[in-house]
């Protein structure tokens, strides 16, 4: 059986060998996209079991929405939805899990229970226990840029730049290795359309800042609708270019709702860029 360091170190060795698909598994019931689908324990295991066989090479469980307006979950209710799927899938599923979670108590139990990465939407710096917890269960992290609210007189940028500068020095401090942290620009958080579009544009940027592998969580997200005009159930093809793009500038990881098809689509992007 293969242990929890090697599923860790598996899944960080294969993003910086290829792009990798995360796919989203929220038991939550007011998740923008697909909050109530996946909240009964049966219907979340199915759909996780879905998505190893449509290709996902992680699976990222969250119990807290992070949608905008979205009401905060206490620590107590969060393990109550997570703990038992997270329980049932890490000795079932033949890829690794990831907790989405920015509350170090509900990321120990997590790591605890087979999750080998830390998915937190504030960069270490909403829980102030949350770095010593990566450092002392040794998981992998997630580090991602976050605002209370979009402003669009900043520069958003420089703003990413200055968080996790500050996300990275509390990860160092704690004692995070530099190999098991990853970075993520937060398309949709705390941005406007606009400074969505611009950070996936300038993705290569972050990438080059750190030397750290980027994760892009854009799937169906508002700024699509914003671009194109239609309603969440109807942003597959703009989350499929959006993804492309990110890729192409630098994006080692992606995280989406619809596994199947950006399987496919890692894959044709992988075979044209190892083409000679």
């Amino acid at each position: 059986m293969t242990s929890w360091e090697d599923r860790r170190d598996g899944f960080l060795a294969l993003v910086r060998k290829r792009p990798a698909v995360m796919g989203i598994l929220n038991v939550t019931p007011d998740s923008f996209s697909d909050g109530g689908q996946f909240d009964s324990h049966s219907a979340a295991v199915e759909q996780a079991q879905r998505m190893v066989a449509e290709g996902s090479d992680i699976l990222d469980i969250g119990g807290e929405s992070t949608r905008p307006g979205s009401k905060f979950v206490p620590e107590g209710e969060e393990v109550s939805r997570v703990m038992p799927i997270m329980r049932n899938l890490a000795g079932r599923l033949s890829i690794p899990i990831s907790i989405d979670t920015y509350k170090a108590a509900v990321a120990r139990q997590a790591v605890e229970a087979g999750a080998v990465v830390i998915n937190d939407v504030w960069g270490l710096q909403r829980d102030e226990a949350m770095a010593e917890t990566v450092a002392e269960t040794g998981a992998a992290v997630v580090i991602m840029h976050n605002r209370e609210a979009a402003d669009p007189d900043r520069d958003v940028m420089d703003d990413m730049r200055h968080f996790l500068d500050h996300s990275l020095e509390l990860a160092v401090k704690a004692g995070v290795p530099q190999g098991r942290i990853m970075v993520d620009p937060g398309i949709g958080f705390g941005k406007t359309a606009d400074q969505s579009l611009t950070c996936l544009n300038r993705l290569d940027e972050l990438a080059d800042w750190y030397g750290l592998p980027v994760l892009l969580g854009l799937s169906r997200k508002r700024f699509i609708g914003h671009v194109l005009n239609v309603e969440v159930d109807e942003r597959l093809v703009g989350t499929l270019a959006a993804n492309m793009i990110g890729l192409s500038r630098g994006a080692r990881v992606i995280r989406v709702h619809d596994v199947a098809e950006h399987a496919q689509a890692v894959k044709m992007f992988t075979a044209t860029e190892d083409a000679s």
